[in-house]
């Protein structure tokens, strides 16, 4: 391999605000600090459901990639595309990068969920290898065929961040940092603050409402109504000094999340030194461990109910989760670290 070339192939805009396009940002500046030459390809479309105009769009992109090349296709992608994969599989040495199986998404019916699952599977079969952001997720790509030696875990790197100060006031203030989709289960924490108006506290969800503009409206709406349109702020998608203030302002992380391919936002919360509610999917309960968050199943709105209420009366178990939080900012991996795993992962597939 000459010269360390990798070619990266992401759907849509790399900028997004999300987990898992924050995760490709970082990726790719830290190969390129180590001396990668990194050439981005940009899918446009709307995936995981393109058009046919938009598969003939990869196709061409792909197409226009030099023979033998280093390709890491993120799996937005990558699972949409199973024929446009299949034509170069013999030609391009293909990295898939799963941050969880595209038929999983919560909020899918059965029929959609099957379609995409295969899909990915056929898309799958077609690459060297699988990156993969936690140890959970090698299960479920298993599941779809990929043996478990063809799989390399890289997980995600966390930023350093000076502790939240927290509201200053009262009123125990409640962070959601997660986009309006259903699976980062909005509704859940909205009934579950149904029944705590008798406490003072007020929740801010930080996300952009365009990835399900549908689910997006009705939660909108439903926080603009009685009794919640007092206590809950939607404040939009959030970057730089902005979404700072947003965590520093904070006294509590809340992510009732159906599923996770990792939780880089969790990490993100305990940077803050910020304790944290959430469920046991992805890495979560290995980030917080036993002293800096609770966990509860996802969708029960009753547990849910019952943790935060406990939290914003109970100064001494949230006096612990606080220093837990602290002392679990100490564990979080770099992305340092995270970019040397993904280097030593993407020339182990090149060699084999």
């Amino acid at each position: 391999m000459t010269g360390r070339v990798l070619h990266v192939v992401v759907p849509g805009d790399l900028d997004t605000k999300t987990g898992g396009y924050g995760y490709d940002r970082q990726i790719i500046h830290g190969l390129q600090a180590r001396g990668w030459n990194v050439v981005l390809t940009g899918l446009p479309g709307h995936y995981p459901f393109p058009s046919a105009a938009e598969c003939a769009a990869a196709t061409t992109a792909l197409a226009a990639i030099p023979d033998g090349s280093l390709v890491l296709v993120d799996g937005l992608a990558l699972g949409a595309l199973p024929v446009e994969v299949a034509r170069e599989r013999e030609r391009l040495h293909l990295v898939a990068l799963v941050h969880h199986p595209l038929g999983l998404e919560t909020g899918l019916d059965a029929d959609t969920s099957r379609l995409l699952l295969d899909s990915e599977r056929r898309a799958l079969a077609c690459v060297r290898g699988v990156v993969v952001t936690s140890s959970r997720t090698t299960s479920a790509v298993a599941s779809l065929g990929v043996a478990r030696e063809r799989v390399m875990v890289v997980e995600p790197g966390t930023d350093a961040a000076p502790d939240a100060r927290g509201s200053g006031t009262g009123a125990r203030h409640l962070l959601c940092v997660a986009s309006l989709t259903p699976r980062k289960g909005h509704d859940t924490l909205f009934d579950a603050l149904d029944e705590m108006l008798d406490l003072d506290w007020h929740l801010t969800c930080v996300g952009s409402a365009a990835r399900d503009s549908a689910h997006a409206a009705r939660l909108t709406a439903r926080a603009s109504t009685a009794p919640l349109r007092e206590r809950v702020t939607l404040a939009g998608e959030l970057a730089g000094p902005a979404l700072e203030a947003a965590w520093d302002a904070a006294d509590l992380f809340v992510l009732p999340t159906h599923y996770e391919g990792y939780g880089m936002v969790v990490a993100e919360a305990l940077a803050h030194a910020l304790p944290v509610v959430s469920t046991a999917t992805g890495a979560v309960p290995e980030l917080i461990g036993a002293d800096a968050g609770v966990l509860v199943p996802p969708g029960d709105a009753a547990a849910l109910h019952a943790l935060l209420r406990t939290l914003m009366t109970d100064e001494v178990r949230f006096a612990r989760l606080r220093a837990g939080a602290r002392a679990a900012r100490a564990t979080l991996p770099s992305w340092d670290e995270a970019c040397a795993q993904m280097e030593a992962a993407l020339m182990r597939t090149f060699a084999a």
